[in-house]
């Protein structure tokens, strides 16, 4: 049976469970996974275990008492969750130590100091670690360090090089691995989305992400998909066609940019998946057990196509989504993108 409803981690779970039957729980944990295999939900969770008033033995929680009824709220006087804003690049300096006029009086540092109000522990969970800037680390610093008595904190990250080293050799590294292909496949069919063949397929597409997972699962990223990769596979590299492709699936989800920012993620993330394949079959002989990848990569072997242009094309297509992260100008960076492909030689931040 699932632990809180969460699948996939069952290591996880356990490890916690004995780390708190032995009282051993850590002050500061960072949780490292890629984006969709459940970290946030997770800390979520634990989060809710961690302060139930009447815990059960298998380390979950009654969801009965004043304690949970508010977790599951979200209005739990000792449960903090700080994130970063849509808007900005890093989580504001205010959200750890207060606005400047009531500097160390409000902000997670001060909060986390406080007496808990129901139980007998206070958590804070810091979503989007990966945008902690130096300045804020140093305010988390003297947090990590001496965490408070009956006090958890919980960074959620994507990469362990991503994190600042002042916080990572604070906090105990806890790795989420992706979600096993057929728990994919069971919460897509659940939630009702795509036909069981779209389902396999985003599936098996999905690096054991779910919120990949259900984009790749959408009609129109389908299609999308199988275009991208002939776009490029063909010779030459029609650039223009591409990067009109990209902005039509990015501006489908929204006028908001942090609705589309996730589809030129995705855009991108495709794209590694077709340079990987062809930087696979040229340097090995292996082919995707995927057959629209595979139909793709092999035209563009054919056509040419060596593994040092796939490589090239991997690490700019890297930088591109890390631009996405720092809030780049969204239609600025896929004309850069598709301008780098047609012109390797030239970087993506010089384009």
């Amino acid at each position: 049976m699932a632990w809180e409803g969460i699948e996939g981690h069952d290591e996880i779970v356990a490890g916690m469970a004995r780390a708190a039957s032995r009282g051993r729980v850590a002050g500061a944990y960072l949780f490292i996974g890629e984006e969709g295999v459940g970290k946030s939900t997770f800390a979520r969770r634990l989060a809710r275990v961690l302060t139930c008033e009447s815990q059960g033995d298998n380390f979950t929680a009654c969801g009965r008492c004043r304690s949970c009824v508010q977790a599951d709220a979200e209005s739990h006087p000792d449960i903090d969750v700080v994130a970063k804003p849509e808007e900005r690049a890093t989580i504001p300096l205010d959200a750890f130590i207060g606005s400047p006029e009531h500097r160390m009086r409000e902000g997670l540092c001060w909060r986390i100091l406080l007496r808990p109000a129901i139980g007998q522990r206070k958590v804070a969970i810091i979503l989007d670690a990966d945008a902690i800037s130096e300045e804020g680390a140093n305010c988390l610093l003297k947090t990590l360090e001496e965490p408070p008595d009956a006090s958890v904190l919980i960074l959620v990250g994507t990469a362990l090089e991503r994190q600042l080293p002042t916080i990572r050799s604070r906090c105990k590294v806890i790795r989420f691995g992706g979600l096993p292909r057929n728990v994919v496949e069971q919460v897509l069919t659940a939630e009702g989305l795509g036909d069981p063949e779209s389902r396999q397929q985003a599936a098996a597409a999905s690096a054991g992400s779910l919120a990949r997972a259900r984009l790749l699962v959408d009609a129109d990223v389908v299609t999308f998909r199988r275009t991208l990769f002939g776009l490029l596979a063909a010779r030459p590299f029609r650039g223009v066609e591409a990067g009109r492709e990209v902005m039509a699936i990015m501006e489908a989800a929204g006028k908001e940019a942090a609705r589309r920012r996730p589809r030129l993620k995705l855009s991108f993330e495709l794209a590694i998946e077709f340079f990987r394949a062809g930087l696979r079959l040229a340097a090995t002989g292996i082919e995707s057990s995927d057959r629209v990848l595979a139909g793709a990569v092999a035209s563009w072997l054919a056509a040419g196509g060596t593994a040092a242009q796939a490589d090239r094309h991997l690490h700019h297509t890297l930088e591109a989504i890390e631009a996405v992260d720092r809030n780049a100008n969204l239609g600025m960076l896929v004309d850069a993108w598709t301008a780098v492909i047609e012109q390797p030689r030239q970087g993506l931040l010089s384009s």
